[in-house]
Parts: structure tokens; sequence; C-alpha cells
């Protein structure tokens, strides 16, 4: 946990913000993999975390704006629990650390909840994606599961994103924490790529350095030879000599917050000289994009910046053809980057994705396009001092969707599918970095990871 008063001043910021109500945080509770006591590993709520700290299951908490009051529900654990588990904290022990001396139980929620709720007091929720919290909230203010995620508080969703987009020092320093792990991540795969191995082989390493490192994955891990395929958890290919691999993976610090690193290796560990071309459009590209992050500009024109970039390049090379800016604005470099330029990261790899991306990524400043490729932007907004974000462009050729928008005859203005075609099979190229929005611009986060075609191929001879 950080300090208590990290906690107390993030809770005050709220009550500032919010009027009227009770504010409820149910925290996660343990999930079986198949039978009760055989669990998956435990992942906190990350909202719970951000205020409570406390990285336990079986907890909820509430701030009651009327009155002040803030209280942590919980149950101490029975002999009968200690002998399993060994000796715990009681939940008032849990709460100090917090800055909460207030502490009840788990049927004391039950009893209080009903009675606010039968009294007309507003119970603001945040929007819920495991299916126990939105029966667990059902029962406590009787409404029908399927009306439970129809009735949160967009005021308490508004106040919670702008709070948490915003990173303190503290917060960029557990970032860098996951980054250091990414690092050795790296390290290791473009070590151990190689042809004639099974991808599981080097996917396995990569995560066993996380676990080495007493920490956990902030997502599955993607690590393909057909990188065309944009979360590809897939790992029975056997990797050749000729393919590029595409790993994209992150690890967790000691306070959950998250790492979000892509790289692309050719397995043989050189490039080819069209994968070099290719790369090198998907890199410029990055790297203009990074150059531009500064407070005040919105992401929105970064990632149409870098399209612009992509769309330059692959005429270079003969794909793409016609006037650049016509291109980007009809859509058309979305064949081959169909994908936004990045998304907020923080205790979420996807930051507060479960509250609605609208909230995250766009606020009340912008609408979100509905334009193919575009519509995948997750965050669009203006830029601020503390946001973390990704940059990470893509080069794909993906078989069905040029099938499909060639059967279409669609944007042959600027798509020459005659070249196109003879990409079959490629793969896909991304590359991500993990950048903080500064007072004066930007700073990349963690020590530099091989991305040059240069450092990459240094990397994988080492």
């Amino acid at each position: 946990m950080f300090s208590k008063s990290t906690y107390i001043e993030r809770r005050n910021i709220l009550k500032r913000t919010l009027d009227s109500g009770i504010l409820f945080f149910p925290g996660n509770g343990e999930s079986p993999m198949n039978y009760a006591d055989n669990t998956y590993h435990f992942r906190q709520d990350s909202t719970f975390l951000y205020y409570w700290g406390i990285d336990d299951p079986g907890f909820a908490a509430v701030i009651d704006l009327d009155s002040g009051d803030e209280i942590i529900f919980g149950d101490d654990f029975t002999i009968d629990d200690i002998i399993w588990m060994g000796p715990q904290e009681k939940v008032s022990e849990k709460a100090e650390k917090a800055g909460v001396s207030k502490t009840k139980t788990m049927y004391d929620l039950d009893v209080m909840m009903k009675e606010w709720a039968s009294s007309g007091r507003k119970i603001h929720f945040l929007p819920q994606y495991r299916a126990e919290n939105i029966i667990f909230i059902s029962n406590l203010i009787n409404i029908p599961v399927n009306e439970v995620n129809k009735n949160v508080s967009p005021e308490f969703i508004k106040a919670v994103a702008e709070q948490r987009n915003v990173k303190a020092d503290e917060e960029v320093q557990e970032i860098v924490k996951a980054l250091d792990i990414s690092y050795e991540m790296y390290r290791l795969a473009m070590k151990l790529t190689k042809p004639g191995i099974k991808e599981y082989k080097v996917c396995g390493m990569v995560e066993g350095t996380v676990a080495a490192n007493g920490s956990f994955i902030s997502f599955p891990v993607i690590y393909s030879v057909h990188g065309e395929t944009l979360h590809n958890h897939h790992h029975n290919n056997i990797m050749k000599d000729g393919d590029i691999v595409v790993l994209d993976s992150g690890a967790e610090s000691p306070l959950h917050y998250a790492s979000d690193i892509t790289r692309t290796l050719p397995v043989s560990g050189r490039f080819t000289s069209v994968q070099r071309d290719v790369y090198s459009v998907c890199l410029n590209a990055q790297m203009e994009a990074i150059d531009m992050i500064k407070p005040g500009i919105f992401y929105k024109d970064v990632h149409l910046h870098a399209a612009k970039v992509i769309t330059q390049g692959l005429q270079d090379i003969g794909l793409m053809k016609g006037d650049a800016d016509e291109s980007v604005a009809a859509g058309a470099h979305a064949l081959f980057f169909p994908h936004g330029l990045g998304h907020m990261m923080g205790l979420d790899v996807h930051d507060m994705e479960n509250l609605g991306e609208q909230y995250i990524g766009y606020g009340d400043e912008l609408e979100r396009s509905s334009q193919f490729g575009l519509a995948f932007l997750r965050l669009g907004r203006a830029l601020k001092p503390g946001f973390v974000l990704t940059a990470e462009p893509g080069i794909y050729f993906i078989p069905a969707l040029i099938d499909q928008w060639q059967k279409e005859n669609k944007l042959t203005q600027f798509i020459n599918y005659d070249k196109v075609n003879e990409f079959r099979g490629f793969g896909g190229i991304r590359i991500e970095d993990d950048v903080l929005v500064t007072e004066q611009g930007h700073r990349v986060l963690g020590k530099p990871i091989a991305k040059t075609i240069e450092d990459v191929e240094k990397w994988c001879a080492e």
C-alpha cells in the first residue's frame, strides 16, 4: 500500500467533487476455477485499490457524502480459516492502514444498504464487470440483475475517471517498476526467439520472468508469428526462418500498476529487406507520434498524424497511392492500421475500461468517430500533464479484411490491391511504448527496449 495519507487525500478529493448520497465500492472476491476452494489468482478491483488500498478478497466500502463517514466492511477470519491460511490481520488493522477508523461486518453492510435504498437515498456505484458483484448489488438494493448496470452513477464515473486519469509521481514510479520487468522480458524474448521453436516455449519463459520478479502479467501475453491477428493468444505455431513475431506483453508492479510494451522480432535474427521497409514505416509513425505528445494536443490528432505517416510510407512501397490527406480522411489506411494509436494506462492496462471509454478517453469534449479504424481509438481527448498512455501504431496484412475490401472495390483510388496481395502471409508489425505527459511535453517511461532495426537485431544476436 501507499501511505495512508495518499488514500485519505484521494477520498477527500472525491468527496469534494460529488454532492450527496452513498458512494459504494464493492471489492472483488475469489473466483473458483472448478470448485470453491480452487481459485484463480486473486485480483482486486482497481477502483477499490485506488481509494482503499486493501488487496484482499471479501471487502467493500462506502463513503456517506452527507455525513462524511467512511466505512470499510469485512469479516475477521475464524480459527478454521487461520489453520489453512496462517495469521491474518483484522479488518480494523487493514482499515487503519488506509486511514479509516470505522469498520463493520458484511452483515452490517447488507442491513445498512437495504435501509438506505428503502429510505430513498441515492446509492452511487460504478459499472460492474464481474457477475458475482452484479448479483451482490442486485440483492443489496433490490433491483433486477439485468438492471444493475443500467443504474450506474454517471457523476460517480466522471469523478473517478477525471481523478484516476492523472497519475501522481508515486503512481508513475509504480509503472516504471512494472517496466523494469518488461525490460527483462524483452531482453530474454529476443535472445530466445529462433527458427524451429514453438511459440509457447518463448511465451512461457517470458511469463516466467514476470513470476520470477514476484509479479503477475497485466494481460495475457500476445506472442505470435501471426501478428496480423491483433490480439493473438494462440502460441502453438512453430517459428520459421523468415518469420516475424509480435510480442505484446506487460507486467504489474507490486501495487498492481501495469506496463504494456510491444516489439516485433525477426525469428532468424535479421529482418528481410521487405520487412525492413514495412518496419521502418511503422517505427517512423511511432516516433513522430511520440514527438507530438504534449499537454493540450488531442490524441485523436496524434493518431491521425501517425496514420498519415503510415500512408506516405506505404505509398513509397507501392501499397497505397493518391493524396495522403484525402486517403486518411477516407480511412483507407485502416486496411493496414485498423486500431487506435493508444490508450490510457495505470492500475488497468486499458485504464478504467470497465467505466466506459467515452468517459476515459473522450470525456465531454470529443465525440467518438464511427469510421472503421478510427472508431477503435480508445483515447482521443486533449492530453493533460499526468496522463500515462501508450503509443502503438501497427501495420498488418489481414487476409479476411483484404478480401472484403477488394470484393467491395473499396477505396481503390488509394489502395493498390495488386501490390497488397503480394504481402499475403507477411503477418503484422506493432511497436509500443508507455509515455507520460509532462508539463513541458512528454517522457517515454522505463529503460529503453530495443526498437530500431539495428538494436533489435543486436539484441537478437546476443
